[in-house]
């Protein structure tokens, strides 16, 4: 879930906001606060190799977590989140860079309180520091390594001045915009390319050095967590040079669909996916996939190379279940708004990742009581109804670009449409609102369920835009699971409601009704 919360910020102030830190009027504190995002995810990558490689870290930490702990922490988390996000909400686009000390200010205190507050949810202080004295403060040292490597990339930076490099990845991206297609312009002397008019130039630090930094620091930090069972040898000899030229592979495969992005979809988009805030991220991911790689191949380790705690596969895991098949959801979403001038469009291929997520979980979804409810359904109808009559009237040309669709092509986007709305989007919305954000909050008492209501209620909304409607459909949703602890109630409940509402923009042809 910080994961999803920290894409989620990348997403916002990296590709849906204008922010420029050269533009503000406090370009080193805008940098710094930057620099604390990237922290932020080599020290969730880090902690989660960490727990990987040591299952007796992993089940002293679940066993300490597992007796819970104050219910104002998440509530505290929340606000963190709330207090990031509203400056977004207040400060008109085209003012964020000339006001930015002020939306500075909102940015640094929610970023403290969040990760503060979702460091002691997790655990209390006092249980973290018993966690700690337990294995000698040992994972102190990978986390603190974890920390740096961000700095090694700076280390790195007298590497940009390697010609040689900045001209091969120049070449290579000119050559792949070449396959892909298009009206490419080549200009080597001035390391400019560019596809139908939307030209960048291919600077020194596009090279791919960062993703070297981060390729070499997650290695580092595997090597020694797997000393006992790898072969040093082949790793370092096999396993470093391949990671790397799968580095610098994936940053100029980047680079090229930037390009295309600003040549077709969206200069703007473009110009702040060349941004390291993104770039970091995946090629955080991309490191993490090389580790998982690494781990297989028994070549690779005097032993299989298994963990020595057999872990139970990610299907079977309940919690994961609820949280990973959101997270598809929001990653191919944000997928959908870069590629396609329309989102509404690409629908189809958010759909797909959905049912694919589901189809991984589902002996988890399968095991839950699906009986009908009157109750449950009833509910559903209500809800499908209020957001029917409340909404408002659709934008001029809302739905232009569906209905510029052929007959056989508008049938099979329609159905992706419908499925989607009434199927799988209900399933992994209740899974992750009401299945895990309102029973983490849930203690059992009046209060705690309250607030888990109101809380999973109000992340609802906001995923949906229209406030009041949304939120009293969470509010329902909830109080429909809560009356016999049935996920499957609340699901049923909500697909109905989608389900009228998708019947009812198939009918009129209004599909921003959905």
């Amino acid at each position: 879930m910080f994961a999803l919360e920290l894409c989620v910020i990348v997403a916002v102030f990296q590709v849906l906001s204008p922010v420029e830190c050269r533009l503000t009027e406090i370009e080193t504190a805008c940098r710094a606060l930057r620099g604390l995002v990237v922290r932020a995810a080599s020290l969730l990558a880090g902690g989660a190799i960490l727990l990987w490689a040591r299952p007796a870290l992993r089940d002293d930490l679940r066993r300490l977590s597992a007796a819970g702990g104050s219910r104002l922490w998440p509530i505290l988390h929340g606000l963190g989140l709330v207090l990031i996000f509203l400056p977004v909400m207040l400060v008109p686009q085209d003012q964020l860079n000339a006001r930015f000390e002020a939306v500075f200010t909102g940015l640094a205190s929610g970023a403290a309180l969040a990760a503060v507050a979702g460091l002691f949810w997790i655990m209390p202080p006092g249980r973290w520091l018993t966690w700690l004295r337990m294995h000698r403060f040992a994972p102190l040292s990978i986390l603190a390594l974890a920390l740096v490597i961000p700095d090694l990339a700076v280390a790195l930076e007298p590497l940009w001045t390697i010609d040689l490099l900045s001209r091969l990845t120049f070449f290579a991206v000119a050559v792949t915009l070449s396959v892909i297609g298009g009206n490419v312009l080549v200009q080597p002397e001035i390391a400019t390319v560019g596809v139908d008019g939307f030209n960048v130039q291919v600077a020194s630090q596009c090279s791919g050095i960062e993703g070297f930094a981060l390729i070499a620091g997650f290695l580092t930090i595997y090597a020694i967590l797997f000393r006992d069972t790898l072969r040093p040898l082949r790793f370092w000899g096999v396993v470093l040079p391949l990671a790397l030229l799968a580095s610098w592979v994936f940053n100029v495969i980047r680079i090229a669909v930037l390009v295309q992005i600003g040549a077709h979809v969206s200069p703007d988009l473009a110009i702040n996916g060349f941004h390291s805030f993104a770039g970091w991220l995946f090629f955080t991911v991309l490191a993490l996939a090389v580790l998982v790689i690494v781990q297989a191949v028994p070549w690779l380790h005097r032993r299989a190379g298994a963990p020595a705690e057999t872990v139970p596969p990610l299907r079977q895991d309940w919690v994961a279940a609820r949280i990973v098949p959101f997270i598809v959801f929001m990653v191919s979403g944000l997928v959908v708004q870069a590629f396609f001038a329309d989102p509404a469009l690409g629908y189809p291929l958010q759909a797909a990742a959905l049912a694919l997520a589901l189809l991984y979980f589902r002996g988890a979804f399968t095991a839950l009581e699906w009986r009908l409810d009157p109750v449950a359904l009833g509910a559903g109808a209500l809800i499908g109804l209020l957001w029917i009559v409340t909404a408002p009237d659709p934008a001029p040309g809302a739905d232009a670009a569906i209905a510029g669709l052929g007959g056989v092509s508008l049938a099979a986007w329609a159905a992706c449409r419908i499925l989607g709305t009434a199927v799988l989007v209900p399933v992994v919305e209740e899974a992750f609102f009401r299945g895990y954000v309102l029973t983490r909050l849930d203690s059992g008492t009046w209060a705690s369920r309250v607030a888990a209501v109101a809380v999973s209620s109000a992340l609802f909304a906001l995923l949906h835009g229209r406030i009041v409607a949304a939120g009293a459909a969470g509010v329902v949703f909830a109080l429909v699971m809560l009356r016999r602890g049935r996920l499957a109630d609340a699901i049923l409940a909500h697909g109905l409601a989608n389900a009228l509402i998708a019947a009812v923009a198939l009918w009129r042809g209004a599909w921003s009704l959905i």
